[in-house]
């Protein structure tokens, strides 16, 4: 990956939606050469998709928490068990194994505090193998989906 790779990852996670003319002017780049060099970063996996950003409280999901999850035994069988439970879970939109204790950390996101503890009572703590889930509001956002440096 050279610098004019990197001013296209640049400029796409900038917009996403830019016309490969658009970007190509951009960059200081012909058409053609700009087309291949964004095919090759998608081919390659660095680029994995482009999506849409949607504002949650817009699309009626007001309630944000982080679960900590600890799991009773760290086995193959649990993990390989949980980690199949909650991408089955829509409203865990983030998932993230640690090192250490808590074992995960789950962003979740719901209409309000009463879906919330729904899901926490009867899809997250009804997990095999899960000993303890212990959750925190979230109050404010401060950074979020921020770009990669490049």
């Amino acid at each position: 990956m050279d610098n004019i790779d990197k001013k296209i990852l640049a400029e796409l996670q900038n917009d996403g939606r830019l016309s490969v003319t658009d970007l190509a002017e951009k960059i200081g780049l012909s058409v053609s050469p700009c087309h291949r060099r964004v095919k090759a970063l998608e081919e390659s996996g660095v680029i994995k998709g482009y999506r849409a950003e949607l504002e949650p409280t817009l699309i009626g999901l007001n309630f944000s928490t982080i679960v900590f999850v600890t799991l009773k035994e760290a086995n193959k069988t649990t993990i390989s068990g949980f980690e199949d439970a909650i991408v089955d879970i829509a409203e865990v939109v983030q998932a993230q194994r640690l090192f250490g204790d808590p074992d995960y950390l789950l962003y979740v996101v719901s209409q309000d505090l009463e879906a919330f503890q729904k899901l926490y009572d009867q899809k997250l703590s009804a997990i095999p193998g899960v000993q303890r889930l212990t959750s925190t509001l979230v109050m404010k956002n401060v950074v979020l989906d921020r770009l990669f440096p490049l």
